[in-house]
């Protein structure tokens, strides 16, 4: 029988992969640079913003007059609020904390507020959060008013009570409606509300507070002036907690409307929520009775 094995002919022989050029020395380094810059410019970012990095005494005090990064400041108060917590003394920087209660940015005040109400035996703080309660920021002036309420003084209740009910939003100018955010949408602080256009400039109206959109009240295309209410918004789980919670504490039998709604609260809410609330209605109304 004739041999039908078939027989590979030259044309059918593989060829040898070709080689391919070596990649030139100076293009490896950049490859190589580019996949370290990947790697690298997370982290970075990632230990400028943390404020969880230890900050050495001498490191706070420079941070705390670094008006070109005011992230730097956050990081400093955060750092002695952290080192008040563990019993250390902070009385050094007291002072400056104190200045800070003006400072222009909003984050920094809102921070500074924070950490002063940690130590409740400094009259510097007392003094500086009574002011703060004038603040141009509603979300100032409500931690001014919380952290008031570890002093022991309850001049801040109005703020605190205000924290439970709606925000109206009013328009910093005048201006054409360019856009405007979605009724029901949660927002967070600094979440753009409306869009505004002035004199060919665009003005960003934005949430104060974290929360919900309860109503946007300016249209498309319309024209508004100065001051006018352009949107509602209903307060955040938190805000409402922490009201709650400094209302256990300060709250009057004339609070007990703006408290009722949180009993049954709406499905945004967490179930902490209505239990804070029955349990804060509960102290006003013996704190009441005693009197």
């Amino acid at each position: 029988m004739a041999d039908m094995t078939l027989k590979s002919t030259k044309s059918d022989t593989a060829l040898p992969p070709a080689k391919r050029a070596p990649m030139p020395r100076r293009t490896k380094i950049l490859f190589y640079l580019v996949a370290w810059l990947i790697v690298l410019m997370p982290f970075l970012f990632w230990r400028g913003t943390w404020f969880g990095r230890p900050l050495t005494d001498a490191d706070i005090t420079k941070y705390l007059h670094d008006d070109k990064k005011p992230r730097h400041i956050q990081h400093a108060l955060v750092q002695i609020g952290e080192r008040f917590s563990r019993g250390e003394n902070t009385r050094q920087w007291s002072p400056e904390l104190a200045r800070l209660a003006t400072y222009p940015v909003e984050e920094v005040r809102n921070t500074d507020a924070w950490v002063m109400g940690q130590d409740n035996s400094n009259p510097q703080f007392h003094d500086a959060l009574l002011k703060m309660l004038g603040d141009s920021s509603p979300l100032v002036r409500s931690n001014a008013a919380l952290a008031l309420v570890r002093f022991g003084d309850a001049t801040g209740r109005p703020q605190i009570v205000s924290m439970l009910k709606p925000l109206a939003v009013v328009a910093p100018s005048a201006g054409r409606v360019t856009g405007v955010a979605r009724a029901g949408e949660p927002v967070n602080h600094g979440t753009v509300l409306v869009k505004l256009e002035n004199r060919g400039q665009l003005v960003e109206v934005r949430a104060p507070i974290s929360g919900h959109i309860r109503a946007i009240e300016a249209q498309p295309g319309a024209d508004v002036s100065q001051g006018t209410q352009i949107a509602l918004l209903n307060p955040g789980d938190n805000e409402v907690w922490e009201a709650l919670r400094a209302l256990y504490a300060v709250g009057r039998p004339e609070d007990l409307p703006a408290i009722e709604p949180y009993k049954n609260p709406p499905r945004e809410f967490s179930q902490r929520i209505a239990q804070q609330a029955s349990e804060t209605e509960r102290a006003i109304r013996e704190r009441s009775a005693l009197r």
